[in-house]
């Protein structure tokens, strides 16, 4: 989906393209990752060493806790975002290539850090409550919408997106809410099994002590 995204023109026309990259490069593609457990596959594949160790040292540091917490990963990702399409750096960056191929790598880190902030799949310093990653995901779905919609209106400031500002917009919003959507089952799975591994780590724990009490009656029986 990255790859994808950042292949080349893509279909539709010039907004529609630029939507679409957006929601494949800053969304799909990150949540696809993330999904994917990358963390947790290369420290199993990984040998026991220095790597090992530094990818583990990475990933529980506090600057890592830091950029992990739902709140600060949200304003990178929706912040960027505000900042493209309402403080004139989309018509910036469509004369300055390099300018338009940092956004697109600023777009696919803050996406990145953004699902693994709310999915919260592979191994980390410190695993924030549910509650949390869910009103985090509820709130920055509600600003990823509000600038889609205002685009349906209008355009960024300083372009001329005319013929195709509303179907590019329209790929925005519905495409944006599709990856939430999935964001949103992946933590509910994560809730659920959480939910039912408490109640077997009981059951297993009240069986555990009922097992010494009937071997101690057992050998009682047998000594009598």
């Amino acid at each position: 989906m990255l790859a994808y995204g950042l292949s080349g023109p893509l279909p539709g026309g010039p907004f529609t393209g630029h939507a679409l990259r957006h929601v494949c490069v800053g969304m799909a593609g990150p949540a696809l990752l993330v999904v994917a457990r990358p963390l947790t596959l290369a420290l199993r594949l990984l040998p026991p060493g220095g790597v090992r160790r530094g990818l583990l040292r990475a990933a529980h540091s506090p600057p890592a806790a830091w950029l992990l917490l739902p709140p600060v990963a949200a304003v990178a990702d929706v912040g960027g975002l505000w900042a493209l399409y309402r403080a004139g750096l989309a018509a910036a960056a469509h004369h300055r290539p390099w300018l338009d191929g940092t956004l697109h790598l600023h777009k696919a880190a803050a996406g990145l850090l953004f699902s693994s902030a709310i999915c919260q799949l592979d191994p980390v310093r410190r695993r924030r409550s549910t509650a949390l990653r869910a009103t985090t995901l509820l709130l920055a779905g509600t600003a990823h919408a509000v600038p889609a919609k205002t685009l349906y209106a209008t355009g960024p400031p300083g372009t001329a997106f005319a013929a195709d500002l509303r179907a590019g917009a329209q790929v925005m919003y519905y495409g944006g809410d599709a990856v939430e959507v999935a964001l949103a089952l992946v933590l509910a799975v994560g809730w659920y099994t959480a939910a039912g591994r408490r109640p077997r780590r009981t059951g297993d724990a009240a069986r555990g002590r009922r097992l010494p009490a009937a071997h101690a009656r057992s050998a009682a029986s047998e000594v009598g």
